[in-house]
């Protein structure tokens, strides 16, 4: 065995000997363009950072900047402050985003199974009832008379409930990868005397780990990024989830900027305070998605092909 190893490396390394010059000099541009790439995909990042820690003054004089004249962190001491309901909202958000996300995936993938399962008789009319939802809605109004009847009006649950019911799309990835396990695995399992939902958890939910982080992936966005059930169902500036507040905090600091009129000493962070919202509200979904990258092509392209 290491005899073979061994040959196969020396062959590898004999393929890249025989390398011609134009070859490493091909080789050698095709790394220089995906470097510079790169960075031009992290440049916006990097701007986005350095603003948010810009002295207001210095952006209204020179704009937007990779080297400010004048650093602050008043935008970040303005959302942190002992004051500030920033800390609270970040936390309501954080429980609505992990408890909704959990929950839609579970009932996705049981809905997903399901419908994929040869025992379940009217599979195909139940999934073009799925189907005629992504096509048409009830509209608003039933959907916020439903919620306030379910109790999911001014409370936490306003913000979980109303987005729980999952999304016919990742239904439909799930449906389609695990139709593309073999039906041995589910024949010999009820063969030993396996139920359904021991099937499903046990042997199918881990199979399906590639699809099921894709839509991981995608409820949390759904989940983080939601300010509309706010909008419609909460009342209780406790409650407000983190793009809710940002949102009306940017609003007030507009309206304060508008009535000083440029004659006050004090000048709001309002721009810096921008760049601030995007950096806090995008940092925990780019730190999410290295843990899912390796689930997220495959889940995504094996379940839009089968089926």
């Amino acid at each position: 065995m290491a005899a073979n190893n061994a040959a196969a490396l020396a062959a590898d390394a004999g393929i890249h000997m025989k390398m011609t010059r134009g070859e490493r000099v091909g080789s050698f541009f095709i790394h220089l363009f995906v470097i510079l790439f790169a960075l031009a995909c992290l440049l916006p990042f990097l701007m986005v950072i350095i603003v948010s820690l810009t002295e207001e003054k210095s952006i209204t004089l020179n704009g937007y900047s990779l080297f400010p004249q004048n650093w602050s962190f008043a935008a970040y001491k303005m959302m942190f402050g002992k004051t500030s309901a920033v800390p609270r909202s970040y936390q309501v958000t954080g429980t609505a985003t992990i408890v909704g996300t959990l929950a839609a995936v579970l009932i996705t993938f049981g809905a997903g199974y399901t419908l994929a399962s040869k025992q379940c008789r009217y599979r195909n009319g139940l999934s073009l009832y799925f189907y005629f939802t992504m096509v048409f809605s009830a509209g608003l109004v039933p959907w916020y008379m439903v919620s306030k009847a379910i109790g999911a009006y001014d409370n936490l649950l306003a913000l979980i409930v109303p987005s729980l019911m999952f999304s016919p799309f990742n239904m439909f990835l799930v449906r389609n990868f695990v139709a593309g396990i073999p039906d041995a695995l589910n024949e010999s399992a009820r063969i030993d005397g396996a139920g359904d939902a021991r099937i499903a958890f046990q042997i199918y939910f881990p199979l399906c780990l590639p699809v099921l982080a894709t839509i991981t992936l995608f409820y949390a966005i759904g989940y983080w990024n939601n300010y509309f059930n706010a909008v419609m169902l909460i009342t209780d500036r406790k409650l407000y989830p983190l793009q809710m507040l940002l949102f009306q905090i940017q609003s007030e600091i507009q309206a304060m900027t508008k009535l000083m009129s440029g004659a006050a000493r004090v000048n709001p962070p309002k721009e810096a305070f921008k760049m601030a919202t995007s950096v806090i509200t995008m940092g925990p979904i780019i730190l999410l998605y290295p843990f899912l990258q390796k689930y997220f092509v495959k889940g995504l392209s094996i379940g839009a092909v089968k089926g």
